[in-house]
Formats: C-alpha cells, sequence, structure tokens
C-alpha cells in the first residue's frame, strides 16, 4: 500500500475540519495541541465552563438556522458583558480561527474600544491561535490581515481601529454565499457610530458579530445590546471574575474588600455588570473630544508650565508635556522611550536645553516632575542651577481633602480644566491616557484614581502623557512679575492721581 501523499492528508483534514462546521466547541478540542508534551499548552485541558457554555450555544445557533449557503439567515449575535481576566480575548482568538477555518470566502473584522487594546492584546491573540491552530498553515498571517493562501481577496480577516471619524471602514463587507462577521473587544468602548456601520454587513449570507468586554458606561450601544433596548435581539451573558476557572481570587478578594461589592469598580472590573454612574472612566470621553476641538485661547502672561513624568524604563515613556492657561496644544511633547533612558545623561541634556530656553513663548516658568523616577533629575537640575524644577509625590497628601493624594489632586484639576482647555486633537496617546484611569470614592469621601499597576492589569499602557500633563496642576503658578519701566512709572505720574482728590481717576 502506498503511503498517503501529501495532498491526500490536506484533503483528509479539510474533510475533518469541515466537520466542525457548526462544532466551534469541538473546533477547539481538535484543532489545538491540549496537554501534548512540549507545547505551550502542555498543562492546558481546553476551555473553562463559561468558554465551554458559550461555545455550545454558538453551535446550537448556527444548526437552528441552518444556512444553505445560498439564502440569507437572521444573523447571530452575541454578546459577554465581562470582569477582567476570563478569557474573552482566547475565546475571540477560537472563534476566529474556527470561522477560518470552516467558512471559506468568509470576511471579518476585528477591532478593540482603544488602539493598545487592539495591537497588544485582541489581535496578537488571534494572530497567535490561528498559527497554533492545525490549520495555520493554510493561512498567510500578517500585521493587520489573515489571508487564505488561495483565495486572499475574498477569504480574510483584518484588524481595523475603530476612531469614529474612520468608521465608514466597517462598511461594504458581504459574504452571500459564507459568512460576513465582526468582532468588537472591549466593545463598551467602541464608537456607536462604528457600530451602525457594522451593522450594514450583517445583511446577507450567514452573518455574525461577538461584542464583549468590561461594561465601562452605562449608555452606548453595548450597553443597549445587553440590558437595554437591543438585549432582546442578542444572545448575552455575563462572565464573573469570581466564577472563571483564569483569575487570581486572592486579588479579587483583595479588590473587593478595599472598594466594596456594590461600588462601580468591582460591578465593572470582577462582576460584569454595568457601573451605577455614567462611566467607570475618571474623565469621560466627552470631555477629552471637546478639548481636542475647541480653539485655542491663552493670555499674554499666561506661564509655560511643564510636567515631567519620568520613566522607570521598559515599556513605560518618559514625557513632558507642557500647558500655557487653557494650551496644551501648541507646544509639542517630548518623549523618551523607557529603555533608551538607562543612559540619564541624554535625558538630562534635553531636559536642561528645554529649561535654558529664553525665547518668551518657550521660557519655563516651572517643571514639576514625579517624585517616583524623577529625582535623580530633579537632584542634579538643582546643581546646575535650575530652582524653578519642583519634585511632587504623587502619593504625598492632597492640598484638597477630598482627594486621597496628590495624583488624585492634579488628575482632578486636570479634569476640570479640559471643559475649557484645548489638547493636541491628532494625539492619539494623550486622549487615550485621559480616558483610561478609573476612580472610585472611598468610604470617607476621597477621591481615588486608579493605580498604573491596576490599569496594566487591565491591559492598558501606562498612562504617561496623561501624568505628564497632570503634573502641570500640581501648584499654582502666578504669571510672571514684569519688572517695571523707569519711563512707564513717569507716564503714569503724568497722567493720572491716584487719590480721593481733585483730579482723582474716579472723577
Amino acid at each position: 500500500m502506498k503511503p498517503p501523499t501529501s495532498s491526500t492528508l490536506d484533503r483528509a483534514l479539510a474533510n475533518k475540519i469541515q466537520s466542525f462546521y457548526s462544532d466551534p466547541g469541538g473546533f477547539v478540542l481538535f484543532a489545538f495541541p491540549w496537554g501534548e508534551p512540549g507545547t505551550e499548552l502542555e498543562h492546558e485541558s481546553g476551555p473553562d465552563e463559561n468558554q465551554k457554555r458559550f461555545l455550545l450555544d454558538v453551535g446550537k445557533a448556527v444548526r437552528e438556522r441552518a444556512f444553505n449557503g445560498r439564502d440569507p439567515v437572521m444573523p447571530l449575535l452575541f454578546a459577554i458583558a465581562s470582569g477582567h481576566g476570563t478569557g474573552k480575548t482566547v475565546l475571540g482568538a477560537w472563534l476566529a480561527s474556527w470561522i477560518l477555518s470552516t467558512r471559506p470566502d468568509s470576511i471579518g473584522r476585528v477591532t478593540a474600544g482603544t488602539y493598545t487594546q487592539l495591537e497588544s492584546v485582541t489581535w496578537a491573540a488571534i494572530q497567535h491561535w490561528v498559527g497554533l491552530s492545525i490549520t495555520g498553515p493554510w493561512f498567510i498571517i500578517q500585521a493587520h490581515g489573515i489571508y487564505h493562501k488561495l483565495r486572499p481577496k475574498t477569504w480574510k480577516l483584518v484588524a481595523l481601529t475603530c476612531k469614529e471619524e474612520k468608521a465608514q471602514a466597517f462598511a461594504g463587507q458581504h459574504a452571500k454565499t459564507s459568512t460576513s462577521w465582526y468582532l468588537f473587544d472591549e466593545a463598551s468602548l467602541v464608537p456607536d457610530k462604528v457600530w451602525t456601520v457594522a451593522k450594514g454587513g450583517l445583511t446577507d449570507g450567514e452573518p455574525m458579530m461577538f461584542a464583549w468586554g468590561q461594561p465601562e458606561r452605562n449608555s452606548g450601544r453595548f450597553y443597549e445590546v445587553n440590558w437595554g433596548r437591543e438585549e432582546h435581539q442578542w444572545d448575552h451573558r455575563c462572565f464573573d471574575s469570581r466564577s472563571s476557572r483564569f483569575t487570581n481570587k486572592e486579588l479579587i478578594a483583595r479588590d473587593i474588600a478595599e472598594y466594596g461589592i456594590d461600588s462601580d469598580f468591582v460591578r465593572v472590573r470582577i462582576r460584569g455588570i454595568h457601573p451605577l454612574a455614567s462611566e467607570l472612566q475618571f474623565i469621560d470621553r466627552a470631555r477629552i473630544l471637546g478639548a481636542q476641538q475647541r480653539q485655542v485661547v491663552t493670555f499674554p502672561d499666561d506661564p509655560l508650565i511643564a510636567g515631567f513624568d519620568a520613566s522607570g524604563g521598559g515599556s513605560a515613556w518618559n514625557v513632558v508635556r507642557f500647558r500655557r492657561g487653557l494650551d496644551a496644544r501648541s507646544i509639542p511633547p517630548l518623549r523618551v522611550p523607557g529603555e533608551l533612558s538607562r543612559d540619564r545623561s541624554m535625558l538630562l541634556a534635553k531636559l536642561t536645553e528645554i529649561l535654558r530656553e529664553q525665547h518668551p513663548d518657550r521660557k519655563i516658568a516651572v517643571m514639576f516632575v514625579d517624585s517616583a523616577y524623577g529625582a535623580p533629575y530633579v537632584e542634579r537640575l538643582h546643581t546646575l542651577g535650575f530652582g524653578n524644577v519642583v519634585e511632587v509625590n504623587f502619593g504625598a497628601p492632597s492640598p484638597d481633602r477630598h482627594q486621597a493624594n496628590m495624583r488624585a489632586y492634579m488628575w482632578n484639576l486636570c479634569k476640570e480644566w479640559l471643559l475649557h482647555g484645548a489638547i493636541p486633537a491628532d494625539d492619539e496617546k494623550l486622549a487615550l491616557d485621559l480616558g483610561s484611569p478609573g476612580a472610585h470614592i472611598r468610604p470617607n469621601n476621597q477621591l481615588v484614581i486608579e493605580s498604573k499597576e491596576s490599569m496594566q492589569k487591565r491591559g492598558l499602557a501606562s498612562p504617561d502623557d496623561g501624568d505628564a500633563l497632570a503634573l502641570t496642576f500640581a501648584q499654582p503658578v502666578p504669571p510672571p512679575t514684569p519688572e517695571p519701566l523707569e519711563e512707564c512709572e513717569e507716564f503714569l505720574a503724568d497722567q493720572f492721581t491716584f487719590s480721593t482728590g481733585q483730579g482723582g481717576w474716579m472723577r
């Protein structure tokens, strides 16, 4: 008997994979090397109970619709409101591999509420798991797209950012004889306009849409599909972090003890239910958008203030941002990657250059520096004679008793300032940083801003640009006092008599 050829094996694999058309759970168990020695899944057995139930329900919905490859069926609409760390991202990667593998000429688009989430978490997971699958060799995996090797134009999955002004990029997706589908990760942050445009791709074939994430807001489309006017159209559920196999139960217990079981932090981050306040995020998106679109207005004597958030290395950045009154737009920031700050002399030289600037439009009144990693720079700059450099300890007591520490104090002032101030319209990093940290109120009515460590556990980048701008509110900085000119004094003496007698200016 002749040994099987590679084409025979490929055909046998294709037939086997096709048997999982309505069985995503079976596909996941078959396609990945669960428990195989020497693989990354050597000590893993497969999905947890939440993921298994979800995959079973998706398969059931496929069988109920019984798409015949010709007549369109009602779309599969699945939503998950979830706490942190429950395996949603991996679940999305499994679905991507399943749809790509079982549905020739399927077309999908993936997005996430932030660019960082899309690039570093959601899309990275999809690339990894599609490549890990037994069907991985069928596909070309690129930076922002995955394409079938034989029909790349009609059989693909692409990643797109969800900026509202680019919503039309989600239009025009159709697969009449196959599956047109969308995956929205951290869907609470995806603009409503993107949801509306994407809906146009659910009109033919066997369309699908999956949307999940932490329910950061109690308004918007993600809220509507889980608890509002669209909930009857969707299969929706909650993944509680306490019931997930993947979460740190000790950390969860500590967070519940600190914040309270009914706090918005626990409701959103752990229980997977919407916040009672309008948004869990401290600074709302409308406020940020308004500051991006607002015209710059300043007074001639507004002092120029710099905020320097120093990095400890790694993925965090060294950032200096500038603010003159209501203007935090006109002077671009200085941004230096954390890995480059190992050579402190290079960054010190840049700071020195900034502080030595004497042009009236660029002369720094005060530079406030985060003490965590900035203390060595402050000490050296003082030695060099720069007395206008002030060290700020984020954990120090707040001047206002309503904030728990200096960081909360500065961020609160920054939030108020954004109602009238102006920030760059095209600076996505600053906008993302300002809108990322959550907040909660302690039992003693003090405001606490979410820590960088907590944000990193949620997969968010360190808000270095946001902290740098917030530092410009560390202390009030008065306008510079102009040096009196003798000519002006003589002129005033000749023209006005500042007295209550005859000739007074109120006469």
